[in-house]
């Protein structure tokens, strides 16, 4: 059996981040033949075109670690119906300069938690149409916005409400599938 490297992006910076809960909950829920390394961006400058012929070294290191990966996921919160500003600022760096996106055809998947009963299903859209310019080829279902209520994840990542547990291990199954759907027809380099 392969095994699939996935880089995972948590779109909060807080050190309370329930999305941060919510990644370590679907690593633990994962298929057993993907491999989860997180794509850190808390040390990213700002972006800017003036660092194109030169990048610096966190932009550098996010780009060969994305490399390494043959998938991505992003686990985010969703900011003013949008995404997080530091987490976009991680994707204009990995996607550029033009010419070498890190995100071209690379499997991806979305999914968030939020407070709200909406989950992030706004911000989740705002996601997905930039990584539709990038070219990611974007897992389009099952959909996930996680209404994070108190208690229902852990700090460890473990899951208190049976059918939630049951949801999230759904969408990491078809994740893995959707990884070896798109390796199998555009494989990594």
């Amino acid at each position: 059996m392969r095994t699939y490297r996935v880089g995972y992006f948590v779109g909060s910076l807080s050190s309370t981040s329930i999305n941060r809960r919510l990644s370590k909950a679907l690593i633990r829920l994962a298929p057993p033949d993907l491999e989860f390394v997180e794509l850190p961006i808390g040390n990213l400058p700002l972006y800017s075109p003036d660092h194109d012929a030169d990048y610096p070294p966190e932009p550098a290191a996010l780009k060969e670690a994305i490399a390494a990966c043959d998938a991505v996921l992003f686990v985010t919160p969703e900011y003013n119906r949008s995404i997080p500003g530091a987490l976009k600022n991680a994707i204009d760096w990995a996607s550029r300069p033009w010419g070498q996106n890190s995100f071209h055809h690379v499997p991806a998947a979305v999914i968030g938690a939020s407070i709200g009963p909406i989950g992030t299903a706004v911000g989740q859209q705002s996601l997905r149409a930039v990584l539709s310019f990038c070219n990611a080829r974007q897992m389009t279902a099952p959909e996930a916005y996680i209404h994070m209520r108190p208690g229902l994840v852990a700090d460890d990542g473990e899951v208190s409400d049976e059918t939630t547990e049951a949801f999230l291990r759904e969408f990491m199954e078809e994740f893995r599938t959707h990884v070896e759907r798109v390796l199998t027809v555009i494989p990594r380099p």
